[in-house]
Formats: structure tokens, sequence, C-alpha cells
């Protein structure tokens, strides 16, 4: 029986994936060239700063870089983009059954807090959950377990008795490798994951029952 939930949060509570690869793919292609996805799904679900689009643009273009005035103008887009995506199917559901049955819940996201806090904060998610954890309270995120670690300590439960909803394999990873049980929900920008070590995948919680997930 699940006694607790932890949510990573980009690409599972809400799909920022898509509109940040989009932001990015519009400024390689203003500067002639494209951003392969593949190579950009390779860095999905861990730390921001893993990957230097900057140095790949500037290289792949043979043109110099305004980093400031493109991390601006990509930024405000992305921003845009993130705004207009509803919360994922079966999200609102799952926070509503779990609240009403008292069932803790927490957010271990490799993002920084100030993201997760405001867009938690924005779509009136934030008092759902009793902690919050992000890459500022860790040295490693995903697929580091830490963040996975923090959030079944905070909760006051044993890893075996949580379960983790993911988008990633950095995220699934670092869930298992922290004893948690994960389902995945994967989007259009990681389907093609190897999900080979996950205990469900759905392509929507919505296509699985709450009272599936919380006798896992």
């Amino acid at each position: 029986m699940v006694q607790a939930i932890v949510f990573d949060f980009d690409g599972t509570i809400i799909e920022t994936e898509t509109p940040d690869y989009q932001s990015w793919q519009e400024i390689f292609l203003e500067f002639g060239t494209s951003l392969s996805q593949k190579l950009w799904t390779g860095y999905i679900g861990t730390a921001a700063g893993t990957f230097d689009p900057y140095g790949l643009l500037a290289q792949q273009s043979g043109r110099s870089v305004d980093r400031a005035a493109v991390r601006t103008r990509r930024r405000q887009r992305f921003h845009e983009l993130v705004a207009q995506e509803p919360l994922r199917p079966g999200v609102a559901v799952l926070l509503e059954a779990a609240a009403a049955q008292g069932i803790p819940l927490a957010v271990a996201s490799s993002s920084t807090r100030d993201w997760v806090e405001e867009h938690l904060t924005t779509r009136k998610l934030r008092d759902y959950f009793s902690a919050v954890f992000t890459a500022n309270d860790v040295e490693r995120v995903k697929p580091d377990p830490m963040l996975y670690q923090l959030a079944v300590r905070a909760l006051q439960v044993e890893p075996a008795q949580a379960l983790a909803i993911e988008d990633s394999l950095n995220g699934m990873l670092a869930a298992k490798r922290a004893g948690l049980k994960c389902v995945v929900v994967p989007h259009g920008m990681t389907q093609h994951m190897d999900f080979a070590e996950a205990d469900w995948v759905a392509p929507s919680l919505a296509d699985i029952g709450v009272a599936q997930l919380l006798t896992m």
C-alpha cells in the first residue's frame, strides 16, 4: 500500500520539456541551424548547465553568440509556452484523491527552487505538498537518488512505501536507486527512453485508476 507519493515537476506535473526544447529550437533556426532532439532528450531530468546550448549554437552556426541577449529572449519565449500548458492529464485528480485520503505528497525536482515554487504557487498546487526538494537542496541532482531520499525522509516513510511519479529516464533511475516504486508517464520528448526498470509505464495518469496507484 502506498503511504506517500513524490512527484517530479518538469514534464510530470506540467509538460515543460517540449516548450523548453521548442524555445531553443526556434533560436537555433534563427541562426540557420537546428538542435537535435535526440541530443536534447539525453539531458532531460538532470541539472541545468549540464548541457551548453550556447556553445553548440556558436559551433554549429559559425557565428558569435551574445549569451545574455539570447538567454533573455529564449527565457521569455519559454515562459510564454509553459504558461499555455495545462496540468498533465490525471494530475489534478490524483492530487485531490491523495489529499482526501491523507496521503502525504512531496516534489523532487532537478530544477531550481524558484522555478518549481513559482509554478506550483501560480497553479494553486503548492498547498498539496508537504515538502519540495530541488537542485538548491543537493550537491547532485537526478539520476543521483538524493532528492528522493530527502523527500521520503521528510514524509516520514520508508522508501518502499513511497511511489515516485516521473517522466524521464534520469528521474526513474533516481527514484529506483532511492528504493521507491516508480510510475513513469512519458510524453513526446521522453517516450522512446528505456523505462524497463519502472514499476509501471502509462501514457497518462488518467489511464491509471487512483485506487490502482494507491494499492501498488
